[in-house]
């Protein structure tokens, strides 16, 4: 295993804590971006193919992977001499260049299993990757807002606004099914059913999971759908639900700017994205006595170690149920 002085180290390290662009009197230019190395477009092939990870998973691991071959051919190392002080080394340089825990870890992730990858394909003789610890790392509590701020924030968009009924749907529709954002932008006309009251949704994994809607944002949906996405589409929309000014599928940016504008609007001083409102779904759902793993499906996680964190987040409900069933009160 890889010495424990080091994962010391590094994790202090690590606890105490571009892209260049040319410039001229005239234009910005970017610089071209290298190729894919092709050992790791193989690997990124095998990811999306034979793993099924979601397309923006994969493009986070080429990042990151190419970040690391960068590394590697800077140091003169062939790949079959790629070992622990060739990744001790690559992190050093992402804590220097000011990534934070999380993005150092997710770094390390990708890279052992890369390195995990070319051990089983016989492409590296040793299993580096087994040797490697990964640095033990704080998890953060997700911001959620109180009943009543999301009250104010689904009931504060001014009906005369531009795209109010597209906005208004896309807001009720985060908070009655906890979706990612990713999800929602790839959401299709013929996964939502009206009469039963469901959406049917693609997750991580390209995985499809039930949840069910409220009547409250069907409704939202169902006039929007009705009165303003009509007015939106055009031969470039196909069937997305949620479409732009200019007709495509609306996209995660978007998103992210309309659930700012309308918390501004609402007068919530909080910093608040589409996750806010995942994170609200899943806090409110629990506090009102929802079942851990029940949770757990709705938000598509695939270990409920991940869905546990919100319970964490409210302290209230473990104390009462604590005086409910302890023997001893």
């Amino acid at each position: 295993m890889l010495c424990h002085c080091f994962i010391a180290e590094f994790s202090a390290v690590l606890a105490r804590g571009d892209d260049t662009m040319i410039v001229d009197q005239q234009a910005t230019i970017e610089p071209k971006k290298p190729p894919v190395p092709p050992v790791v477009k193989r690997f990124l092939d095998y990811l999306f193919v034979e793993c099924g990870l979601a397309g923006n998973t994969v493009d986070a691991y080429k990042r990151d992977l190419c970040r690391f071959w960068n590394t590697v051919k800077d140091l003169g190392v062939d790949l079959e001499e790629i070992g622990i002080d060739v990744v001790q080394h690559h992190l050093v340089l992402l804590r220097g260049d000011g990534l934070n825990v999380s993005s150092i870890a997710r770094h390390l992730a990708a890279i052992k299993m890369f390195l995990r990858y070319l051990h089983s394909n016989r492409l590296m003789p040793r299993d580096v990757a087994s040797l490697i610890e990964s640095p033990k790392k704080w998890r953060n509590l997700p911001g959620t807002l109180h009943y009543k701020e999301v009250d104010a924030l689904l009931e504060m968009a001014d009906e005369g606004a531009e795209h109010y009924l597209r906005d208004k749907a896309i807001l009720e529709m985060l908070y009655a099914t906890g979706m990612r954002v990713t999800e929602l932008v790839d959401l299709t006309l013929d996964r939502v059913n009206f009469d039963v009251g469901y959406v049917r949704v693609i997750g991580k994994g390209r995985k499809e999971r039930i949840i069910p809607v409220g009547s409250t944002a069907l409704d939202a949906l169902r006039r929007y759908l009705r009165l303003q996405r009509p007015q939106l589409a055009n031969d470039r929309s196909g069937s997305s639900i949620f479409l732009s000014r200019t007709g495509r599928a609306i996209d995660r940016s978007t998103v992210w700017r309309i659930v700012q504008k309308w918390a501004h609007t609402a007068g919530l001083k909080k910093q608040i994205s589409p996750h806010t409102l995942r994170h609200c779904f899943a806090t409110h759902m629990l506090q009102g006595g929802a079942d851990l793993r029940i949770v757990q499906e709705l938000l598509g996680h695939a270990d409920v170690a991940t869905t546990q964190i919100y319970t964490h987040v409210d302290d209230s409900r473990l104390k009462s149920v604590h005086r409910k069933f302890h023997p001893r009160q």
